[in-house]
């Protein structure tokens, strides 16, 4: 089969394209036909190795994981006899950063655990793009931040792949949403629901106090003391991605930051879980939120797709199709 891989830590240009060895699954395994892959930030962390600190679960010297990509949608072409929930004919989707990757290939094993039934209302293309971004997002609002109706809820940099959706789900919780992303971006902001939207490049976030119950950061970008100030008494912010100095300070200084307040100032990472992805099924069968696409790219264009998706301007996903 057909697949990308990267042998060595690098820019987009260490990637290749090559004929692999089909998967062969296991006994609780599935074989997957993948039609869609999405990219995710994740996959530039695994592609460059930085923050070196991943290179510790990830590989020190070289990637450990040859064929990179963790979302998927496909079709169900084999499944191992312990299966109990999957047969072939199944339209699938599944997050597989915690199961060896592996999403950019024309087939892949995945652990029956890891799957869920693609939503009958999203093509095999839009089914991609929901994964990990999607259960990011709801994990970090549902757990870390714990969103309660009428909440005021900032999402920064709720223009990328998770704060598209985060802004769908804080909604969904019965959040009011202030959105924080570029002057380009706005409207689409709105017509997700956010019901305020702040330009980060003319925004003086030092001006506001006490604003509100909770913040969402996707990257950071602003200092501790800034998040600390707009937050209400008992308000949370918790901050999703960013660089290794960025996630050292909240983890470190968070608890520092907050002695003799309500407040709680961290981080958060995803941890999969398949009852979660079925929750955002029925959230998107239920046209709560929706899957936002920025860029689709043919197979042969992986290289071009990364490089886009490194110039952090994507509005939502960047999608590669692996069927034609």
């Amino acid at each position: 089969m057909k697949a990308i891989t990267t042998r060595s830590y690098g820019s987009p240009s260490v990637l290749k394209a090559e004929e692999v060895p089909d998967p062969v699954p296991k006994g609780d395994e599935l074989l997957i036909k993948v039609h869609a892959a999405s990219l995710n930030q994740a996959n530039l962390v695994l592609l460059k190795g930085k923050p070196f600190l991943a290179r510790f679960a990830y590989g020190v010297f070289k990637p450990k994981h040859i064929i990179t990509g963790s979302d998927i949608s496909g079709v169900v072409k084999a499944a191992g006899k312990q299966v109990k929930h999957f047969k072939p004919g199944d339209e699938v989707y599944a997050d597989l950063s915690n199961y060896g990757f592996g999403s950019l290939a024309e087939y892949v094993a995945v652990p029956e655990k890891a799957l869920a039934l693609k939503p009958t209302n999203l093509s095999h293309l839009q089914a991609s793009a929901v994964p990990l971004a999607s259960l990011t997002a709801l994990q970090a609002l549902r757990d870390a931040v714990r969103v309660q109706p009428g909440q005021r809820i900032m999402i920064y940099g709720s223009s990328g792949g998770v704060g598209t959706f985060a802004v769908q789900v804080a909604k969904a919780f019965g959040a009011t949403v202030t959105a924080v992303c570029s002057k380009k971006h706005m409207e689409n902001m709105k017509l997700l629901g956010a019901d305020y939207v702040l330009d980060y490049g003319k925004i003086d976030l030092t001006k506001y106090y006490g604003s509100f119950d909770a913040i969402l950061a996707i990257n950071g970008y602003q200092h501790l003391a800034t998040y600390k100030k707009l937050l209400t008494e008992n308000g949370v912010y918790v901050m999703v991605g960013g660089s290794a100095s960025q996630m050292f300070e909240a983890m470190l200084l968070g608890p520092i930051f907050t002695l003799g307040s309500g407040k709680k100032l961290g981080n958060f990472l995803k941890k999969h879980n398949t009852d979660d992805l079925v929750e955002l099924t029925n959230l998107i069968e239920a046209d709560k939120i929706r899957p936002l696409i920025d860029r689709v790219y043919p197979f042969q264009e992986f290289k071009e797709a990364f490089t886009y998706l490194d110039q952090h301007h994507a509005y939502g996903k960047v999608i590669i199709t692996i069927q034609n």
